[in-house]
């Protein structure tokens, strides 16, 4: 399908939305499908065993779709903002279900965890690997490889960062800005939690601020992040997955906010 001009589009969205045409409907779904092959690559750099890039991108057309099929059109909010929302979370709500994280990795992760709220709370600041792995009682290269274990086998994001209150139900930081469904309670517990996330994200350390900054704001991925940085990619791994530890612990200190992970 050639490039549509903003006209045509703005077009297919009345046939769809309007006369409810199934065949704009279709021709929406294929001009948007390059979302869902950004997103997966985004999502998850390095493809863990069992799964190929094809199976991210079946959850993600999933997403797009209901995408399509949710967005409205008189919402001032940009259909590709909305769409990399739900693709995102097709994609990790598959990936949840395979469970394919090895169990002493969640473990583990949930003693650096609570090791990051205790000695962060103790220390007033973000506490260090080295003060990590003294706390742990490891050496500070056990805490270095958990961290770049956990980002190559797990999927951790923004996205990990939130659950319900109650713990049951997952949230995704983008349906939050983009949910035209919410209700005023709804939207004025979004707005809490944003303001949780916002501080979270300005406690990191200066380099993984950046990261996230990078990663989130601007888009690049681990490998461009570790051209700008001068580091390597594993390194550029390393640091989100120290910055998701912290934003995680920061979140479950602050109104019961905290990771699914």
């Amino acid at each position: 399908m050639a490039h549509l001009t903003q006209s045509q589009v703005e077009r297919l969205w009345h046939d769809f939305k309007v006369e409810g045409r199934s065949e704009a409907r279709s021709a929406l779904i294929q001009n948007y499908a390059y979302l869902v092959k950004i997103t997966s690559g985004r999502v998850v750099s390095s493809m863990p065993n069992g799964l190929d890039r094809d199976d991210l991108v079946s959850a993600g057309t999933i997403g797009l779709v209901k995408a399509v099929d949710q967005f409205d059109t008189g919402r001032e909010v940009k259909f590709e903002t909305y769409a990399i929302a739900l693709i995102r979370g097709a994609i990790l709500e598959m990936l949840r279900g395979e469970d394919w994280v090895p169990r002493s990795v969640r473990e583990k992760l949930k003693a650096l965890d609570k090791v990051v709220v205790d000695l962060e709370a103790k220390l007033g600041r973000p506490a260090t690997p080295e003060e990590m792995a003294q706390e742990l009682q490891v050496p500070v290269e056990d805490v270095h490889h958990l961290l770049q274990q956990s980002a190559r086998t797990g999927v951790l994001s923004l996205d990990d960062a939130m659950a319900g209150y109650d713990g049951e139900e997952h949230l995704h930081f983008l349906d939050l800005l983009v949910d035209e469904n919410a209700s005023p309670e709804q939207e004025a517990e979004g707005r809490e939690i944003r303001r949780i996330l916002g501080e979270s994200v300005d406690k990191l350390p200066d380099r993984e601020r950046l990261v996230i900054a990078l990663y989130y704001n601007e888009g690049l991925t681990f490998k461009e992040i570790g051209r700008v940085l001068g580091v390597s990619e594993s390194r550029v791994y390393q640091l989100h997955t120290q910055a998701m530890t912290r934003i995680r612990a920061h979140m479950q200190a602050e109104g019961g906010v905290y990771a699914a992970f």
